[in-house]
């Protein structure tokens, strides 16, 4: 959908809608630390016990965290890094596994006398933290047209409305189906069964806007959207690339791996504009329990990481790789046969010939001008690359949701071929996934586009013709929302409201909508801006337990490195009328689908999902005997061609790109901003205001800026600024930030999301993927009119009256 949705009012939305769609601007008091540079420590143990006790209490709390990641316990509702596959430690988790644990083992409520109590304009004046604080969503919920609360509502109405809204749809595509990647694989599988048995594939899910462009990348050159390395490849590696990546914060559980690959003699290149201390040095918890080790991790400056830091600007990855390659191509010219693998390419490989030329062809000043580092620098990076095959490159969404993130990835799939480092021990790609089951609910066929072979399989699987023409990714959701396309939205899970761009397109699309419903755990700024109707729907943890008819069960998710294992509760839920994902969605799909479908399968895999489970089976290939591996300690290993040298592409080898380098253009005073978390945040939930590797203590309304440009604006630290960001003639601003300087590359400017989403455009999107360029939104900032405190008392007291 190429429509244009122009630009909302965005800092003075606060003064229309009575619900705030954007966090409060009132500012929680800034104070700034010196910037660190290890990571983890006695600090992070501190930090994780005293989240846990806080939330579940010591009791609770405390067994959560000990069957947190276990062989017989629960998945972290975490990141997605995989698991030791032989010995676990007891502390299996890492501060942000324990605080998002502590989160879900919350042992307060907020149930319908909490909502009775606030209206959804005042809960929208809570903090995002407090929204998340309030307790455990424990009974369903429902907004009626022109109310201002939510009110209790039971299952069976709540299913009733659903129902009738979905099929008074004049067709299918008016109805949008979200999913998080919070989500395991067997709830997956039947929301995308029951979306298409409805006649959709309008599926947009949170992949769309974090790895679209890692999948769009791999799978035409490599012939699988995944990464290739198991954990022990990471470990036995001899150079690890790292870019776009912050592991410190939202993956801390790889720096035991890197640690272990350091001890085992690896080198480390790492690439980001920010000096993040979890790529610099690690004090590894586990240590502190180790009496070898104990005195010097609390004493000592802990593992040094990494090797060489390239400073890159944003969006100039493609040319620091560029910039490697070169080196390498001069390295070969000067010791045949020696830096590039000629049998590989010869053997897996097509279009190396026209790479070739094309990196060849390269300027150095075109090189150094768009990536902000050096030849040298680049020099140094590339002599650690030359004579060595075990190679990991690992990204995140610091490369995926730049404008060129596809042909990025296509650059470092490309190093790692001219290496040969793929399909063998300590060599391959790794795109670290974010959410625990991410890359498991694409797996499943949540995707707005469907495979004929996987539309075949579930077609005959379950006796219905599954639709043909794609769906609405995110950004075509968004778009079809807010032009009136469609009548109902449906979010299974996550926070669409905060994680997308354009935060205020986002709220008017959903405030257009006759039928908005959440399935969450917890409250989130997004249940509160809504359609005509909406309906809030409480749903268990990966830590309660789930009991059905044929006892406890047990749901899969699957990890960054294609890993399925089991995940089974083991607290008590809080008392209320919470149901499993699964139930929820079967009672929709009875109520809706009717003698369209098989009621007694639904009820079937309901009351046990060993039924789930063997129909994947059935469906998907890699799950056969699903159920029997499942309960294998561990888990099990999907099938990957790429591990193996088995490229399942259309011409079967594994492809060479050639990509194009575009320069920045830039106008006189524009700064390139990204979006950040804080290391008190995981995706969009809020646990603090902190962020203390980077020095940030009580406040997220910040924007991060090297001295100089600070300098060339007459700011200095603190100073209160608003931020208008430049898209195609458009501009979108926002207030009251405050100016942090910053170790970050002239030029470029940082800021956390979701503060910081209504500045990118719903239009600016990664070509191919359609990624939204969290990773590049051109900015100015000017300071804080003199007059803006008084004008905003102004306002406020205008709208209390």
């Amino acid at each position: 959908m190429h429509a244009h949705i122009p630009a909302p009012e965005v800092a003075g939305a606060k003064y229309l809608n009575p619900v705030l769609a954007q966090p409060p601007e009132a500012l929680t008091g800034l104070k700034l630390e010196a910037q660190q540079r290890v990571a983890a420590g006695v600090t992070a143990v501190i930090k994780s016990m005293q989240f846990s006790w806080a939330e579940g209490g010591v009791g609770r709390g405390s067994r959560a965290l000990l069957g947190l990641n276990q062989k017989n316990g629960f998945d972290c509702s975490s990141c997605a890094w995989p698991d030791p596959d032989e010995h676990r430690s007891v502390a299996e988790f890492c501060e942000n596994g324990a605080k998002a644990t502590a989160s879900d083992a919350d042992d307060k409520a907020a149930g319908p006398e909490f909502f009775a109590k606030h209206s959804l304009a005042e809960l929208s004046r809570m903090t995002d933290r407090d929204q998340n604080n309030a307790g455990r969503l424990t009974h369903p919920m429902v907004k009626r047209p022109n109310d201002n609360h939510y009110s209790p509502i039971s299952w069976p109405d709540a299913f009733n409305i659903i129902a009738k809204e979905l099929n008074d749809c004049e067709n299918p595509d008016e109805a949008v189906f979200y999913t998080s990647g919070k989500v395991p694989n067997e709830p997956a599988f039947l929301f995308q069964l029951f979306v298409r048995q409805f006649g959709t594939n309008n599926l947009p899910d949170c992949s769309n806007m974090c790895h679209e462009s890692s999948g769009s990348a791999l799978s035409p050159t490599l012939g699988l959207g995944k990464g290739s390395v198991t954990l022990n490849d990471l470990e036995e590696a001899e150079v690890i690339l790292i870019i776009g990546q912050n592991p410190g914060t939202n993956h801390p559980r790889m720096l035991s791996a890197l640690q272990k690959a350091k001890r085992n003699g690896a080198k480390i290149i790492s690439v980001n504009p920010l000096v993040e201390a979890g790529l610099v040095a690690f004090k590894n918890p586990q240590d502190f329990m180790n009496p070898l080790r104990a005195l010097g991790a609390l004493l000592g400056d802990g593992t040094q990481l990494t090797d060489v830091y390239l400073q890159v600007r944003v969006d100039g990855d493609m040319a620091l790789l560029r910039g490697i390659m070169k080196h390498l191509f001069e390295a070969e010219d000067l010791n045949p046969g020696q830096v590039v693998d000629h049998a590989f390419v010869a053997e897996f490989t097509t279009g190396f010939e026209s790479f070739e030329q094309n990196i060849r062809n390269t300027s150095w000043e075109d090189i150094e001008t768009e990536s902000g580092v050096s030849r040298a620098e680049l020099l140094e990076a590339a002599n650690l690359l030359a004579h060595k095959q075990k190679i990991v490159t690992c990204w995140a969404m610091g490369v995926t949701q730049q404008r060129k993130g596809v042909e990025t990835i296509q650059e470092i799939v490309n190093l790692q071929l001219m290496k040969g480092a793929i399909g063998k021990p300590g060599a391959g790609t790794c795109p670290v996934r974010g959410h625990s089951n991410v890359q498991g609910d694409r797996t499943m066929g949540i995707w707005e586009r469907v495979s004929p072979k996987f539309r075949d399989a579930l077609g005959k699987e379950f006796n219905f013709s599954p639709p043909t023409e794609d769906g609405y990714d995110v950004v075509e959701a968004i778009k079809a929302m807010r032009l009136g396309k469609t009548k109902v939205y449906f979010g299974l899970g996550g926070n669409l409201l905060a994680a997308g761009p354009d935060t205020e397109v986002i709220a008017e699309a959903m405030r257009r909508q006759k039928l908005t419903v959440y399935v969450g755990t917890k409250l989130n700024r997004g249940h509160l801006v809504t359609g005509e109707t909406s309906l809030l729907l409480p749903c268990f943890t990966h830590v309660d337990i789930d009991m059905q008819k044929s006892g406890h069960q047990m749901t899969s998710c699957e990890n960054s490195m294609g890993v399925v294992s089991q995940n089974k509760g083991i607290l008590v839920p809080l008392a209320g009328e919470m149901m499993s994902e699964v139930a929820i969605i079967s009672g929709m799909a009875i109520a809706t689908l009717g003698d369209k479908t098989n009621i007694a399968d639904w009820v079937a895999m309901t009351e046990n999902y060993d039924v789930i489970r063997d129909h994947i089976s059935r469906v998907i290939p890699g799950f056969e005997e699903f159920n029997r591996k499942l309960r294998e300690p561990g888990g099990f290993y999907l099938p990957n061609g790429p591990r193996e040298r088995k490229f399942t592409t259309e011409n079967g080898k594994a492809n060479f790109s050639t990509t194009t380098l575009d320069k920045h253009t830039l106008e006189e005073g524009q700064l390139v901003m990204m979006t950040v978390r804080s290391h008190d945040q995981f995706n969009t939930t809020i646990y603090e205001y902190n962020d203390r590797y980077r020095g940030i203590k009580g406040e997220r309304r910040v924007l991060f800026m090297n001295e100089k440009d600070m300098a060339d604006r007459g700011l200095k630290a603190k100073d209160l600024i608003d931020i208008t960001s430049h898209f195609k003639g458009e501009e979108r601003r926002v207030e009251k930030f405050v100016a942090v300087p910053y170790d970050i590359p002239t030029g470029n400017v940082c800021a956390y999301f979701p503060e910081a989403n209504p500045l990118i455009p719903i239009g600016s999107v990664a070509k191919i993927s359609n990624t939204p360029t969290s990773k590049y939104v051109v900015v100015t900032v000017v300071p804080t009119a003199v007059n803006n405190e008084v004008r905003i008392k102004a306002r406020e007291a205008m709208m209390a009256e």
